[in-house]
């Protein structure tokens, strides 16, 4: 196709002006974009509209992941309390032994004191990591290791005295005061780290609220502005119709033998017309958020656009020459097009906002520590799934388990989600085998076991599948990979820890340890 416009660009004058070819296909595109239409106005819109989607996800991504620095933050800080806590814990527990031994002269006393203080330096180290270069924690930590090697001092030669017989001596050293003294010191220091930590962890849970609620406000503008582009496009389109049924009114003047086609077809796009308003209402009546609101308006913008083109096509069988070839590409092509990227960008925006929100609530939530009957939990969560277990050939496998004192809620959507995850990922080529089990462990600990024969995780996933929205392996099952991040968020929120272990093609063995018993702080969070 040749421009209908020339350009000169001879160097030689007017005398010599040169004409040049433009492809049809790049003419087309020149012709679209300078003059105005109804279709251009359409995609220029919808194009907006896509634009302003994407702005959307990329900051609610940014917010995920900062939400997501936020929690780690957190855990940092309740690393810092529970490392405090074993500090002093075990300094109480050396006073407990040299105590013992004093009164009792019995060598395991002696020896619960050697454990201890060769424990000491290695917990103050993990202090001093944990707390970084935060000058309350090297402060602290200094503190702390001043007192306890005091403290260690003094016991330490108290029970010299006592192996050498002089026990009326060590006992008179202890009635001094000094070791209750320094006991004292440590417990206020405890007292300004625990301090320093409640400081901290209300710090970054209102910076945790405030990126949420950042969230939910940028959605709901975009939300609004999104539908305010849908309400453009909806009077385009319907200025659009009502130049259709004038021109179909010309028509009829010249075309009397058509007049009763013309009145149906004008009927026809009444009732259609009243629908879209009849729909436009209720849209603007029943709003109860944003981001439903688009995406039922995409829908019903998509079923808008089928009934126009429907009438479009009847128009076109009758009067060809009134219908534009751009306006039939708009709304055959362009339109269904745009509404599809928006249904696909508005339903990942719904899973990404439901996910901070899951998150926040969690996070925000109070722990009500009960005693639970791990077996009967289990039972209940492999019941739970019992038809597809039986469709899959799968057996799941409930051991006599201890009991646990701690939060039901969470601790049932974590085995609910470790079993639920087994299943989703039996390995077909075998009978599938989900193993819960449990036992006591040393030191107020307890740990859980979800064993399975699936397909398994190769070596380089192993951390990558507690990450937020991160999955491994074939990508052939529903998900968002927010279960086990969830569950790993739970499991420490708790106190415990999470841990797996599995080799690619022959299963997977995920490791929970817990707190026997969960202690609470005032916040109403694990100690």
């Amino acid at each position: 196709m040749t421009s209908d416009t020339a350009s000169d660009f001879s160097s030689e004058g007017p005398s010599s002006p040169a004409k040049t070819t433009t492809p049809a296909g790049v003419s087309s595109l020149i012709r679209f974009l300078r003059v105005p239409s109804l279709a251009r106005s359409v995609v220029a819109l919808l194009a907006g509209a896509l634009l302003l989607l994407l702005v959307v996800n990329g900051s609610t991504f940014l917010m995920i992941q900062r939400t997501a620095g936020l929690n780690a933050e957190v855990d940092t800080t309740w690393q810092v309390r529970r490392s405090a806590r074993n500090l002093i814990l075990n300094i109480q527990g050396a006073e407990t032994a040299q105590r013992g031994f004093l009164l009792t002269g019995q060598p395991g006393f002696a020896a619960a004191y050697e454990r201890a203080r060769v424990r000491n330096p290695a917990l103050l180290d993990a202090f001093r990591e944990q707390m970084g270069t935060d000058p309350v924690g090297v402060a602290s930590a200094e503190s702390l290791t001043r007192l306890s090697a005091d403290k260690f001092d003094e016991m330490s030669a108290t029970l010299a005295m006592a192996r050498q017989g002089q026990i009326g001596q060590a006992v008179s050293r202890v009635r001094t005061g000094d070791g209750k003294r320094m006991m004292d010191d440590l417990d206020a220091e405890m007292v300004r780290v625990d301090a320093w930590v409640n400081a901290t962890l209300e710090d970054r849970r209102e910076r945790s609220r405030q990126a949420a609620l950042t969230t939910i406000i940028v959605n709901a503008i975009a939300g609004f502005l999104i539908l305010t582009l849908g309400g453009i496009i909806f009077l385009l389109v319907r200025r659009y119709l009502q130049d259709m049924a004038s021109a179909r009114a010309a028509v009829d003047a010249v075309n009397a033998g058509l007049e009763a086609k013309v009145r149906e077809r004008t009927g026809a796009l009444i009732r259609a017309n009243e629908e879209v308003q009849r729909f436009a209402y209720i849209v603007s009546h029943d709003l109860r958020s944003p981001l439903v609101n688009v995406m039922g308006y995409t829908a019903e913008l998509e079923q808008a656009g089928k009934t126009i083109d429907a009438q479009m096509t009847k128009v076109e069988t009758l009067a060809p020459d009134l219908v534009e070839r751009d306006a039939l590409t708009a709304v055959r092509d362009d339109i269904p097009e745009a509404v599809g990227f928006i249904r696909a960008s508005t339903e990942k925006m719904d899973r990404l906002i439901n996910a901070i929100l899951k998150l926040s609530r969690e996070g925000r939530r109070n722990l009500v520590p009960e005693t639970i009957d791990m077996a009967a939990m289990a039972q209940k969560a492999a019941d739970a799934v019992r038809h597809q277990t039986e469709a899959a050939d799968a057996e799941v496998i409930v051991e006599p388990m201890p009991t646990l004192e701690s939060d039901r809620l969470s601790v049932e959507q974590i085995v609910g989600n470790l079993i639920d995850n087994a299943v989703k990922y039996l390995d077909p080529k075998r009978p599938g085998r989900i193993v819960v089990s449990g036992q006591d462990r040393p030191g107020g600990w307890v740990e859980y076991t979800v064993a399975d024969n699936g397909r398994g995780i190769s070596d380089r996933d192993h951390e990558r599948i507690f990450e937020l929205f991160r999955r491994a392996g074939r990508q052939d099952r529903p998900g968002e990979g927010l279960g086990l991040a969830f569950v790993r968020n739970s499991v420490r929120r708790l106190g415990g820890s999470i841990d797996v272990e599995s080799v690619l093609g022959e299963g997977s063995t995920f490791r929970l340890k817990f707190p026997k018993r969960l202690i609470l702080v005032d916040s109403g969070d694990a100690l």
